[in-house]
């Protein structure tokens, strides 16, 4: 905007250079849905590495594969998660462990058998003049101290609470502060003033301690204090769900619209890869498969959230034959989805559990293969296969299934990708298809670094280009846009992204009039049309060999 021009002198005027930049979106968020000891339900969480895993979600689980799916994504190199908690009430126990301390009655924050391990006290060690700022008397005010001995110890401190409507009133500060207890219920403020105490559980080992110093030990107290014991620690334990179902939690009534199951990752903003381990027990195991209706559920989420699904391979496939007689089944989808935005791996992985003594069992790849991505993205790029002689298992002891050459040439070609196991080099990913990638099928989305570098083009993009939003519709505006997408492509093409020697070979983008018409204009829409070569692997590398005559005398 010029300067307004008052007396005569020297003027400074600042010029826009039109210089907007356009950053690259991450490429491997990688998002986990399905059962966990604790932590939040419905609420997507992001998480940096295991440990914040093991404090939010506690850590391994028998009953939790996601659990040993995110283990083996910061394994692999991960980098970034969001877990998702989903958690099936059992219809004959409480969800969320209740008692009450000095008046004060409390929940769980979540649901499950975490709760049983939380130990509270109340004291009335208060503030007289905090409780006159607050316009109430200090007989009013009461302390809280909460610990959670099953999870490192943690502790948190409540100072000058009330049951008196104030703004330390228990029920508000506790749901706006603590992560591990709530107000039970309805807030309905007892009759009388709070008292010092401890929790049931504290009160009961305490009296248990005592029985036992006793001197003489007195056995009849000893087996009361025990009972009481028992029975304190009984009426805190809730249930730790039972077995996850499609309808009732990846997908249940109004999912979208409530942001839950598998919509609740509408909470985060981006996301890259998806992978919903296996929940369904088949054949008396646990936690084996999944319903191919959710996979075809979750790959349209992912091909309008712009990022990639990763599906286990059944647990039936045993072999290569099983598994290419189901993949190619005429009249039975075995898998869900041919999307351009999915990959499968087969065979399943096999590791320690470090729950069952270290016995070897067999796992859903796909944790480990989300890491497999992060790691190749930073390393090289979100172009580079994740594959090859580089793209190691790690953590990984053998396979399920162990291919051959011929076998692994039988299922490359209809898009399934194999993890292969090869001396010295160990257990490696050995395949970068989507499920579009069948010859058969002559997609351009073939391939897996190229459907992700498209969409890491068109997420930057996106984000990149609200700016344009409501300007002027004309040749200045499409300079700007010309100037700020070609120097995001060029960019790319710099860190080896495309293919040719040369910018013109490697990408174009185009927005001008030829792009946009008259009629486009008057109707408020601005065209951008961007192109670029992909590079592509080499799957196949051929060596040719012919033998020479030595030097003949003619």
């Amino acid at each position: 905007m010029p300067v307004p021009i008052s007396y005569p002198g020297v003027y400074i005027e600042e010029i826009p250079s039109g210089v907007r930049t356009i950053t690259g979106v991450a490429t491997s968020i990688t998002a986990f849905i399905g059962r966990a000891k604790r932590g939040p339900v419905n609420d997507a969480t992001i998480i940096n590495n295991f440990a914040d895993y093991e404090r939010n979600f506690g850590g391994l689980d028998i009953n939790s594969s996601m659990s040993f799916s995110v283990r083996d994504f910061f394994l692999n190199g991960g980098a970034q998660a969001v877990v998702v908690r989903l958690y099936h009430a059992d219809p004959s126990r409480t969800s969320s462990s209740t008692f009450v301390v000095g008046a004060v009655m409390l929940t769980a924050a979540h649901e499950g058998s975490w709760g049983a391990y939380l130990r509270a006290e109340v004291d009335l060690n208060v503030s007289e003049e905090v409780a006159t700022g607050l316009g109430l008397v200090k007989s009013d005010l009461f302390n809280l101290t909460v610990r959670d001995i099953g999870s490192g110890g943690v502790i948190e401190n409540f100072l000058n609470l009330s049951f008196k409507d104030s703004a330390r009133r228990v029920d508000r500060v506790l749901a706006a502060q603590s992560k591990l207890v709530r107000w039970d219920g309805l807030y309905v403020a007892p009759a009388g003033p709070p008292v010092a105490g401890k929790d049931p559980v504290t009160e009961a080992e305490l009296e248990l301690k005592a029985a036992k110093e006793a001197d003489p030990p007195d056995a009849a107290a000893i087996a009361a204090a025990e009972a009481a014991l028992q029975a304190a620690v009984d009426s805190m334990s809730a249930s730790n769900g039972i077995a996850l179902t499609k309808t009732n939690d990846f997908t249940p009534i109004n999912a979208e619209r409530d942001k839950k199951g598998l919509y609740a990752l509408e909470q985060t903003e981006l996301f890259n890869i998806l992978c919903i381990p296996p929940y369904k027990s088949t054949g008396g195991e646990p936690n084996l498969d999944i319903d191919v209706s959710l996979v075809a559920d979750a790959a349209v989420y992912c091909e309008r959230r712009r990022a990639m699904l990763l599906v286990d391979s059944p647990s039936n496939w045993d072999s290569k034959t099983t598994a290419v007689d189901e993949f190619t089944h005429p009249s039975t989808e075995y898998i869900g989805t041919r999307s351009k935005n999915a990959a499968l791996f087969f065979p399943r992985i096999e590791k320690p559990n470090p729950l069952r003594d270290g016995q070897i069992e067999a796992f859903a790849p796909s944790g480990t293969i989300a890491g497999l991505f992060s790691r190749t993205d930073s390393q090289r790029g979100v172009w580079k296969a994740p594959a090859g002689i580089e793209a190691t298992l790690r953590g990984v002891q053998s396979l399920s299934v162990i291919l051959t050459d011929d076998e692994n040439g039988e299922l490359n070609p209809l898009g399934v990708n194999c993890l292969r196991s090869f001396p010295v080099i160990g257990r490696i990913a050995w395949g970068a298809r989507t499920l579009r990638g069948a010859d058969q099928m002559a997609s351009e989305w073939k391939y897996i670094p190229v459907r992700r570098t498209a969409l890491f083009i068109e997420e930057s993009l996106y984000r990149g280009t609200q700016w344009v939003v409501f300007e002027p519709n004309d040749e200045p505006l499409w300079a700007q846009i010309r100037l700020n997408v070609g120097a995001f492509m060029n960019n790319l093409f710099r860190q080896g992204a495309f293919q040719g020697t040369t910018p013109r070979q490697a990408y174009f983008v185009k927005c001008d009039k030829e792009t946009t018409t008259q009629n486009d204009i008057d109707r408020g829409i601005v065209n951008i049309v961007v192109g670029f070569a992909p590079l592509k692997p080499a799957e196949f590398v051929i060596v040719k060999l012919q033998q020479i005559a030595g030097e003949l005398e003619v």
